[in-house]
């Protein structure tokens, strides 16, 4: 357990990085949020402001100056911060490298100039690109399908040749379609599960991109929560400078995923096993299946998901219903 410990958490307003700033509060920590509030909001830390052990700090990573204010004095950096999103990337690739490529770097050299114990981040599963093997393992990935991909993967690059050249200790860990609370429903990039969710929740219709038979290794929170508090506090050096894939090791259709939703929404208005989902177009940059091993993680930091799919599901399913009527 992670505790009396300094932690900053970029991206802290954000959807994943709200979740960390709960956990490691509660666990005794002191926690600083940077955030610009591009993405994130203040409603998922307004509670928290009102903690001893809670700072904020508003601003941007693309900044070197804000970042070396935020490391300082920090144990540990949890990296979430990044505008994400494949289909934003395409739109305004420009951006997304500012943010992802030149802020990850501000990020690592605050970092290491503060000589911080160790620095994790927000890697992603897109590095797979088109590689099409099933599960996804850690080190065979293919060609990267967009910008977005090839700002997280240039993450890993950087993070490797940071922890060979100043000795940083960093842990990339790739997410895997992470849904729960806090997860934003709204905007035109907004992520599946929230957006189905309110869509039925309002007797709408949601649009399926292509013919549903695509799936993902969909990850609930609190196995991410698990796997970040692992790699900060695992102390064999064979386990750091290396990524990790953080997933739950099941796939699921989008077809499925829907049927899943329908039953349990329906448990609070039976009008929703009514609502029919519509097809659209593939989405450009989507790659068909996502399936990751999480073998290296249960060897390497003794990873176990405590959340099933079905499980987190329901879980999302109850905060969305209280939070969105």
């Amino acid at each position: 357990m992670i505790t009396n410990k300094k932690i900053l958490i970029t991206g802290g307003a954000g959807f994943i990085g709200s979740n960390l700033c709960e956990y490691f509060l509660k666990k005794n920590n002191k926690v600083i949020c940077l955030d610009n509030f591009s993405t994130g909001h203040k409603h998922n830390i307004q509670i928290f402001l009102q903690s001893e052990n809670f700072l904020l700090i508003e601003g941007d990573i693309r900044d070197l100056e804000t970042c070396r204010k935020a490391v300082d004095n920090v144990d540990y950096v949890l990296h979430q911060a990044a505008l994400g999103s494949v289909p934003r990337s395409i739109t305004d690739p420009i951006t997304s490298n500012d943010v992802n490529v030149s802020g990850f770097l501000n990020m690592l050299v605050a970092a290491r100039d503060a000589n911080v114990k160790r620095f994790i981040y927000a890697a992603s599963s897109s590095t797979y690109g088109d590689s099409e093997s099933l599960p996804k393992i850690e080190d065979v990935i293919g060609k990267p399908l967009s910008p977005y991909a090839i700002t997280k993967y240039v993450n890993e690059l950087y993070a490797d040749v940071f922890s060979k050249t100043y000795g940083l200790e960093t842990i990339g860990l790739r997410y895997f379609n992470v849904f729960g609370r806090n997860q934003d429903p709204n905007g035109a990039y907004a992520a599946v599960i929230p957006k189905f969710v309110k869509q039925f929740i309002n007797l709408e219709s949601p649009v399926i991109n292509g013919d549903g038979n695509y799936s993902r290794d969909f990850t609930y929170i609190d196995n991410v929560i698990q796997m970040n508090e692992l790699a900060m506090f695992v102390d064999d050096q064979q386990a750091v400078n290396t990524v990790y894939n953080t997933a739950c090791g099941d796939r699921t259709t989008l077809n499925d995923l829907v049927k899943y939703l329908k039953r349990y929404l329906s448990e609070y208005n039976d009008k929703i096993s009514k609502v029919d989902v519509v097809y659209g177009p593939n989405r450009m940059g989507d790659i068909p299946h996502s399936l990751a091993s999480v073998e290296k993680a249960k060897k390497m930091l003794g990873y176990n998901p405590k959340y099933r799919l079905e499980d987190g599901l329901r879980e999302s399913v109850k905060w969305y219903w209280e939070n969105l009527k």
